[in-house]
């Protein structure tokens, strides 16, 4: 394992690693903290108490933060007619139909977010293979026949996550320029957002355990009894 940077180390030193900080200490360390030459980002990595394995325990879903992301996301969009004007109105980077599935079968990938008409979905599902989990998602709202609204949203600060294999959910808060409050509101709205997709076959503590940090600097740990939403 490589060794960090004398900065990481320096910054490290203000984190007790065996504290646990109410949310607004913890964004005020990591803003301290995120002393990059870049505009970090603040991150959440959430522990959740689901089991590997169990289709009943699949956390996903999406949630649109208050302040955004800090990022305004490149939006492709699969439409034709009057729904692709729609896009394109709405501020999609790039509308089309077969002319889109055959650039992106091609290599093209200069989008962060794709979204398709019901009615593209037989002619985008071809590409399921190459774009495996970036396909769009009915669950997560990218599969609809209000591709304007879509578009809208995802530019406004929606995100979707989704827990991975060891059952952690990881999601942007926000940018370490942001304004504390911000980033607390973005914090509890994700902490809401995560509590609600609660599977029903889940017994015990959901989240069992929540650290922020900012691109380059340390994890914090948070206490969970001072988040609230938690449910």
């Amino acid at each position: 394992m490589g060794k960090h940077s004398g900065r990481y180390a320096a910054v490290a030193e203000k984190v007790d690693r065996e504290h646990y900080y109410g949310s607004e200490e913890a964004i005020g360390l990591v803003k301290e903290n995120a002393t990059a030459s870049f505009d970090e980002t603040v991150e959440i990595a959430l522990k959740l108490g689901i089991q590997r394995g169990r289709g009943d325990q699949t956390v996903r879903g999406t949630v649109i933060l208050p302040h955004g992301t800090g990022k305004v996301p490149r939006v492709a969009v699969f439409a034709d007619g009057e729904a692709a004007q729609q896009a394109e109105e709405a501020g999609a980077d790039r509308v089309g139909s077969d002319d889109l599935v055959a650039a992106i079968d091609e290599g093209w990938e200069e989008f962060d977010v794709l979204v398709a008409h019901p009615a593209m979905m037989p002619m985008v599902g071809r590409l399921g293979r190459k774009l495996g989990p970036r396909m769009p998602n009915k669950k997560a709202g990218n599969i609809t026949e209000d591709v304007g609204a879509a578009v809208t949203t995802l530019k406004a600060g929606k995100v979707e996550f989704r827990a991975d294999r060891g059952g952690v959910v990881h999601l942007p808060v926000g940018k370490a320029s942001f304004a504390a409050e911000q980033l607390l509101e973005n914090l509890e709205t994700i902490i809401d957002a995560i509590s609600t997709a609660r599977p029903p076959g889940v017994s015990g503590r959901f989240i069992l355990s929540a650290t922020l940090t900012s691109t380059m600097g340390p994890g914090i740990k948070l206490d969970l009894r001072l988040l609230p939403g938690i449910k």
